[in-house]
């Protein structure tokens, strides 16, 4: 099997086009990693990054650490890209929930050139977001204390505050820009989705971290005693592989709909009829539940603690301690909150009418069901059915860091590699860029990756 993949990749640098797509897009990652490593002047990065270091299990389940996570770690150094491309991924999320509950806009998709003007519109709105996001890190990196915790000397390096901050915003928004227009250029030249690719780039370079705590737990620093021993070895990785297998198979499944097609005549053509196949994804939402959730939740038990320290109420506190991370009632309202948002993600985005009213222009329907508003009721319900299993598979995925964590004292940097937004988010992002891949290769007569067999027959 291992030849078969070896044997495979080397064919994808006999393609002369696909070799120099991969070329360029390892290229263009390499200049998106550098952006998360070069300091922005001014700031003493070391300091907050030797602080990271040395309180990874506190910061690792925060929302800074999850942020954190996706930038590269470079939030954490205080770097040109720390931002990351979130702002980017923001505006976009922001464009496709306004083209849902606004008719101006939903309109203006479905005209020539709609599209390209809704990119356009996320670009605008990804500067906006840049900026108000950047004043407010660059607040935050003067008060360190306030917004990481306690021990922190001083970052800021210059005494013109003003001069300080223009600075770094300037810096941020452009370095969020530059990744946003490669992520588009990998897109365009390259190959996968760029932007996805610049966020899953940045989540393996946390590998050698985790790779240092996974060998810290068997063999301690110092010789003290080891708190694993090899049936907790065995386990881990048969939970890894597990994991993945489920990520797979949930992320690739879908319900294939049979469609119908009746024969039409249009102008003096006759197009004979056909069948066909609708397919409802089975986790529809992707990620996105797990990071409204994440990011939704951290804000009550920050709120709490400050509303603790400021008023001195004991009541305060013991909320902000029951929404800690890894509590019971933490996992219990972030499993709710990612069930609410898997339904919220597909009520927004999946338009059964819009469907229903296609099927129906293009003379499609469903066998066993009218057209019209039957066939969307249908949709509806088989969509309603699918997204409760794709809602509790994203709940378990996005707990078991958590347990882990908890029960086992696994640490967080290697307990998101066993689940939650890092592990779907590589293994969705890996799975299409092998599509891609393999379309290629295919294309060629060259076996694939998702694929066994050459194509058979003569062309």
């Amino acid at each position: 099997m291992l030849s078969a993949i070896a044997n495979t990749f080397r064919n994808c640098f006999k393609i002369p086009e696909l070799k120099s797509r991969i070329i360029f897009t390892l290229a263009v990652l390499a200049i998106c990693r550098l952006e998360a490593l070069i300091r922005i002047p001014g700031l003493d990065g070391a300091a907050l990054a030797e602080y990271f270091r040395s309180n990874a299990a506190r910061s690792g389940g925060s929302l800074l650490g999850m942020y954190s996570m996706f930038t590269g770690g470079g939030l954490e150094h205080c770097a040109v890209g720390a931002l990351g491309i979130m702002p980017y991924i923001s505006a976009t999320i922001i464009i496709q929930l306004l083209t849902a509950v606004v008719p101006t806009l939903s309109k203006l998709t479905r005209e020539e050139g709609g599209r390209a003007k809704m990119i356009q519109y996320g670009r605008y709105l990804t500067v906006v977001l840049c900026l108000g996001q950047g004043l407010v890190m660059a607040i935050g990196w003067e008060n360190p204390e306030k917004i990481f915790g306690p021990g922190i000397g001083k970052l800021v390096l210059y005494d013109s505050i003003l001069w300080y901050r223009i600075q770094t915003v300037l810096i941020l928004t452009t370095g969020t820009l530059l990744m946003m227009w490669l992520g588009e250029q990998i897109t365009e030249r390259g190959i996968g989705n760029g932007v996805s690719l610049i966020i899953t780039i940045g989540i393996l370079a946390r590998l050698p971290q985790a790779g240092q705590a996974l060998w810290y737990m068997f063999a301690p620093a110092g010789g003290g005693e080891a708190k694993f021993n090899i049936g907790h070895v065995i386990a881990l990785v048969l939970l890894l592989a597990g994991v993945i297998a489920g990520v797979i198979a949930v992320t690739q499944a879908q319900r294939k709909i049979p469609v119908q097609y009746a024969q039409r005549a249009v102008g003096r053509k006759v197009y004979s009829g056909g069948s066909s196949f609708l397919p409802l994804r089975v986790n529809y939402a992707g990620v996105m539940p797990v990071i409204f959730a994440q990011a939704i939740l951290m804000f009550p038990q920050l709120l709490f603690t400050n509303l603790g320290k400021i008023f001195n109420v004991k009541f305060f506190n013991q909320i902000a301690t029951k929404l800690a991370y890894g509590s019971f009632w933490y996992v219990v309202l972030y499993g709710l909150m990612i069930l609410f948002f898997s339904y919220f993600w597909v009520a927004t985005q999946f338009n059964e009418l819009q469907i229903a009213d296609d099927l129906k222009k293009n003379g499609g329907y469903i066998p066993g069901v009218r057209p019209g508003q039957a066939t969307s009721n249908f949709l509806h319900n088989s969509m309603h059915r699918i997204t409760l299993a794709g809602a509790i598979f994203l709940t378990v995925i996005a707990v078991i860091p958590i347990l882990l964590y908890v029960w086992l004292a696994v640490p967080q940097a290697v307990g998101t590699f066993f689940g939650g937004t890092s592990m779907l988010i590589m293994v969705g992002v890996l799975l299409d860029t092998m599509r891609q891949m393999e379309s290629h290769l295919l294309m060629r007569h060259y076996d694939g990756f998702l694929k066994k067999g050459r194509l058979k027959g003569r062309f």
